[in-house]
């Protein structure tokens, strides 16, 4: 699972992974998130980033329609008014709901058992998905989806959470290009939330929770991804060297994100492009963690 805070470089790790011969990498954003969760998060992060919860006695069909899956279903169910349109992916939703269903009726419904479920049903109905190499692993992505971190591990004590760090001038500037952009104060005490967690966990699920600076990976993206992946224990591919949906190679990362040009001048140049008192403010309230993940000079250059 990659988690990243907003406009960090998930979806471009993301895209980045799509041709590995080993993995089934979910198309869009994963959105796992089902609503019934209420703890002390739920005003932090919208519902469909977190870690999914059930009522006892849920049905598989039920569970089916909790799951947010925003970008997926939209697609599916009003293609036309879906952002991916035009990403080719034929996928019938019959198909993916009886997949689901079939899934949970052989192994029982779980937490864990409706998650697997509503990965391999993905699959299973994705008509034209890219199957060269022998698929081991599947790779979700949900921004600030280390705040579940501990959920995920109950549910998959083999599985891996992969966190994308970028700096947060370039993530602020990005995340004021959306619609209804979060404020200063609110993106960077996020920003510096997820961080605090990401370096928590690093330590307390050593081996299996990852953490994967932005800079780093897109200006060497063969080193980064080569530890990255033996880490998890996978050998390195040249189909990972560049951003790809499908198996086919992206000029750019869109509609993915708003990061549509993953390169070290265009993530300094939108750093930059904040104003010196947005730069000081969004130091003001990230300084902890800006200086425990190496960012102090990101402005300089260095």
């Amino acid at each position: 699972m990659i988690s990243a805070m907003y406009e960090n470089g998930g979806n471009t790790l993301h895209r980045f992974l799509d041709g590995h011969e080993h993995l089934a990498v979910f198309p869009f954003e994963s959105q796992l998130g089902t609503g019934i969760a209420n703890d002390f998060l739920s005003s932090l992060v919208p519902i469909r980033y977190r870690w999914p919860e059930f009522l006892a006695g849920v049905t598989p069909a039920e569970a089916y329609e909790q799951f947010w899956d925003e970008e997926l279903k939209t697609l599916l169910r009003v293609p036309d008014r879906s952002k991916f349109r035009a990403s080719g992916v034929v996928m019938k939703e019959a198909d993916r709901k009886a997949a689901f269903a079939d899934y949970c009726a052989r192994h029982g419904v779980s937490r864990a058992n409706l998650v697997a479920a509503y990965f391999h049903a993905t699959f299973a109905a994705w008509e034209n998905f890219d199957r060269t190499g022998p698929k081991t692993h599947w790779v979700g992505y949900n921004p600030v989806q280390v705040l579940d971190a501990d959920k995920i591990f109950a549910d998959f004590p083999d599985g891996h959470v992969i966190h994308v760090v970028r700096n947060p001038w370039s993530g602020y500037a990005d995340t004021r290009k959306r619609p209804f952009p979060l404020s200063l104060p609110r993106y960077a005490w996020t920003w510096s939330l997820c961080q605090h967690l990401a370096l928590t966990c690093r330590g307390k699920y050593a081996g299996r929770f990852h953490l994967v600076r932005f800079e780093e990976l897109i200006a060497d993206p063969g080193a980064v991804l080569g530890r990255l992946l033996g880490d998890i224990g996978l050998p390195m591919s040249e189909r990972c060297l560049s951003p790809s949906f499908n198996g086919a190679a992206l000029a750019e990362v869109y509609p993915w994100g708003t990061i549509r040009s993953p390169t070290p001048a265009a993530n300094l140049a939108a750093a930059r492009s904040l104003s010196q008192e947005e730069q000081h403010s969004v130091l003001d309230d990230t300084r902890v963690m800006v200086d425990a993940l190496g960012y102090a000079d990101f402005l300089q250059g260095a």
